[in-house]
């Protein structure tokens, strides 16, 4: 029986497959009922019970060489056939496929984040949709408060106390309330307020607010993260300053310029030729927000910052038109691909 199965093997090792008829021959000479491996497990069966320790092993390896081997040639040949009907010519070379593009908000509000977790703050979200309290009322904004005017809001008409936000900082009321102290935390998001369409401005748009609650905070460590991230983002050469300015949630306020690097300062319509950009609005928290979310402000103290992305991108590019963000035309955002 061994010299059966050593010939059975070289058989059909050498059996030429190059077809679909010589594909199903093979299959008929070794492994149809009537085929030659067949025969042989029938064969085997009136074979001693020596013989059958010696050879059943033998003879089951031979069944799966001859299978395989068949198996393998026709999903060769099934392969070759849809490649052929395909019209696909293999020898051509590959067509090269466009790489897309990130649009320039989401490249810089990435940036701002990796930065701000560089320094340990952690990033919080909240919804868009929220109530006056979070919005106004927890934020030092009474409801006859005069500030509320500076932000046109969209109110829901069958709510008047649900809105919009105006601003991200309604997930920082949301942070403190939880009264997981300390707290370091960036808030990105869309808000919405309800001015006209123009190259400067949005009725939505999107901002980061940062956020830092702890013992001992003072302006020295706001004004040295803020410094920080300016050079960081814009360049080392950069000249920064503070304003003096009102928010009703931080008190001392103030606004940050830095250095016109579009006109080193010699005056052009971006800077208003001044010489000088503003680029966020930032104070130290107001000890009524700290009471309102239920922190001792006796106890702790922080700082809040808050960056609108589309003015950031504008000035990172040199854009002049707010719009450009918003009409997914594909000549002005394939700009960006290198920037992936």
């Amino acid at each position: 029986m061994k010299e059966q199965i050593d010939q059975i093997r070289t058989e059909a090792a050498g059996f030429d497959i190059t077809s679909a008829d010589k594909l199903e021959q093979y299959r008929l000479r070794f492994l149809s009922k009537k085929g030659l491996v067949s025969e042989l497990f029938e064969a085997f069966r009136s074979v001693s019970g020596e013989e059958k320790k010696l050879y059943g092993k033998e003879l089951n390896f031979l069944k799966q060489e001859v299978e395989g081997r068949w198996q393998a040639q026709k999903e060769a040949l099934e392969s070759t056939a849809v490649t052929e009907n395909s019209g696909i010519d293999l020898s051509r070379p590959p067509q090269p496929r466009e790489l897309g593009s990130r649009h320039p908000l989401s490249l810089v509000r990435q940036e701002i984040i990796r930065f701000f977790e560089g320094l340990g703050f952690n990033i919080s979200e909240g919804h868009e949709i929220v109530d006056d309290w979070h919005n106004f009322g927890a934020l030092n904004f009474d409801n006859d408060h005069p500030a509320r005017d500076m932000q046109d809001t969209f109110f829901v008409q069958t709510h008047p106390d649900i809105l919009l936000r105006t601003h991200t900082s309604t997930v920082q009321v949301k942070e403190m309330q939880l009264g997981n102290l300390p707290i370091r935390t960036i808030s990105p998001g869309r808000v919405y307020r309800n001015e006209t369409v123009s190259a400067r401005s949005h009725m939505q748009f999107h901002q980061v607010e940062g956020l830092y609650i702890d013992e001992n905070v003072s302006f020295a460590d706001l004004k040295q993260t803020l410094y920080l991230f300016a050079t960081e983002f814009f360049g080392r050469d950069l000249k920064v300053r503070f304003r003096a300015s009102y928010f009703p949630f931080t008190e001392p306020s103030a606004e940050m310029d830095v250095s016109c690097f579009i006109c080193n300062q010699e005056g052009c319509s971006v800077c208003k030729h001044t010489g000088w950009v503003e680029i966020l609005g930032c104070g130290m928290v107001d000890p009524n927000v700290l009471e309102n979310c239920g922190i001792d402000s006796k106890k702790y103290t922080g700082y809040a910052f808050g960056m609108g992305i589309e003015r950031m991108t504008m000035l990172k590019y040199q854009m002049r038109d707010i719009r450009l963000f918003y009409e997914n035309d594909l000549r002005f955002l394939k700009q960006f691909k290198s920037e992936i």
